[in-house]
């Protein structure tokens, strides 16, 4: 059964337009099964968003891999818009596709390989739905939560990346032949930021602290982001909360 909760709020009162028109706000829920730290995310899309690609996650204050929390379907299944024909070919249908650029920081600390090599999910080897959600069509608050509990620090990470966002640097003619590259062309853009369970009234705020390989060749974090442009405009900000315990 689906674990993944949906629920359109419409604040009448804070959120009408100039217009008068009711705003609508996402809430997304993960891991209803976890029983640790429970965690808000409210993330507030910028100029450039435009059906992105996401995957938050825990990690602890050495760089090592917890759990993710969140991911967004087309990554979690392989199953994107436009089905794969072949190397640089797409359809107009939905269908598998293997994208290791979309993600591959998180792909890679996950660390789950699939039959081909690549670490991003595949149809055969999915993410569980209790994880996924479609793609937000804008701003959204993810409620999740981590499986156990924790007392000490640790981190949380958010990566996002746009389909074939060019722009003056990364271009299509960058990495002549390299049909990886052309789905994304500016690379993934990574956020994190400490959360404190001493201190659950504080509330944190996640920034950008690299961006992923622009092929998905490697796990690693590159730190230079002097030559991303929109990619920095798909979000706003990324504020992290630890909810009360009930």
């Amino acid at each position: 059964m689906r674990n993944t909760i949906f629920v359109a709020l419409f604040f009448l009162a804070s959120c009408i337009s100039p217009r008068g028109t009711v705003v609508e706000e996402l809430e997304v829920t993960t891991n209803l099964a976890g029983r640790g730290n429970a965690l808000l995310l409210e993330i507030t899309q910028g100029e450039a968003y435009n059906h992105p690609s996401l995957a938050v996650w825990a990690e602890d204050l050495e760089g090592n891999y917890l759990e993710t929390l969140f991911v967004t379907q087309y990554v979690a299944r392989g199953i994107y818009g436009h089905g794969q024909l072949g190397p640089g070919k797409w359809d107009n249908k939905a269908g598998a596709a293997r994208r290791p650029a979309t993600l591959p920081y998180w792909a890679h600390k996950r660390n789950v390989k699939a039959p081909d090599g690549l670490f991003i999910p595949s149809p055969e080897n999915p993410v569980p739905d209790a994880l996924t959600a479609a793609t937000p069509g804008g701003s959204f608050r993810l409620h999740s939560r981590l499986t156990g509990s924790r007392e000490a620090r640790f981190r949380i990470l958010l990566e996002i990346n746009k389909a074939w966002d060019a722009n003056a640097f990364w271009t299509n003619g960058r990495f002549p032949g390299d049909n990886d590259y052309f789905g994304s062309l500016q690379p993934s853009l990574v956020y994190a930021g400490v959360i404190d369970p001493a201190h659950p009234e504080e509330t944190v705020f996640l920034n950008p602290i690299g961006h992923g390989h622009p092929s998905g060749r490697d796990g690693h974090l590159y730190t230079d982001l002097t030559t991303l442009t929109t990619a920095r405009e798909i979000l706003h900000s990324v504020r992290v909360n630890i909810k009360p315990q009930p």
